[in-house]
């Protein structure tokens, strides 16, 4: 009785311990990213440099482009793909499920100012859209540089902003659309001209001056 007692009673902590450690499907959580805030882009007078070493070109035309021509959202680890761990990195607070979506947390959108509070409210904006890309340059790369160009986590390339200023700002250049959170026009200015000059994509006349008058907002 002594030797079944203890075997019951190793057993029963056994069990416990392994539904302790064992999360369920619905409690656990995805890993942290690495990176917990969106990539700084490089300081005006750097900025300012890149921008005057763009090229200045018309328009390739869109004969070709499909976006999936720039495969995105890709497998970074485990379960989690490229929009999920910008979901995470740019929110408060945001809990992911065992298949790495995000179910809570807040957002502040850095185009308009909105706060979200649910993932189905943000969308994943690339900073260059990739039909602009694809009128400066892009037109001529291969998959796996159009590929990086779309899952770019480690410049300022990617961001969390919400879904009415995606919509509203489409693939249109800064000569077309500005952010209208006025205070964030020196950041997007920077990120913009960055992202062009890491893949040495082309620029127009009216985005290069409309460059130029948002870099001339960020302060002295």
């Amino acid at each position: 009785m002594i030797i079944r007692t203890g075997r019951r009673r190793t057993t029963a902590v056994l069990l416990a311990l392994t539904a302790f450690l064992l999360p369920t499907a619905a409690s656990a959580t995805a890993p942290a990213p690495t990176r917990r805030e969106l990539p700084e882009p490089p300081p005006e007078p750097v900025v300012r440099v890149e921008l005057a070493e763009l090229t200045v070109a018309d328009p390739h035309p869109m004969t070709g482009y499909t976006r999936e021509k720039f495969p995105h959202w890709v497998k970074q680890y485990g379960t989690c793909d490229t929009r999920e761990v910008v979901l995470a990195r740019d929110g408060e607070d945001v809990t992911q499920d065992s298949l790495c979506r995000a179910v809570t947390g807040t957002w502040t959108s850095r185009y308009d100012g909105r706060l979200l509070t649910a993932a189905s409210q943000v969308d994943i904006d690339h900073m260059v859209p990739l039909a602009n890309a694809w009128r400066s340059g892009a037109d001529t790369w291969d998959t796996p540089t159009r590929r990086a160009f779309a899952n770019d986590l480690d410049n300022s390339q990617l961001i969390a902003v919400s879904a009415a200023s995606n919509r509203a700002k489409a693939d249109k250049s800064p000569a077309d659309w500005r952010p209208t959170d006025q205070t964030y026009w020196c950041t997007y200015a920077r990120a913009w001209t960055h992202i062009k000059s890491l893949y040495k994509l082309n620029v127009t006349a009216p985005e290069a001056d409309s460059l130029n008058e948002m870099l001339d907002t960020c302060p002295l």
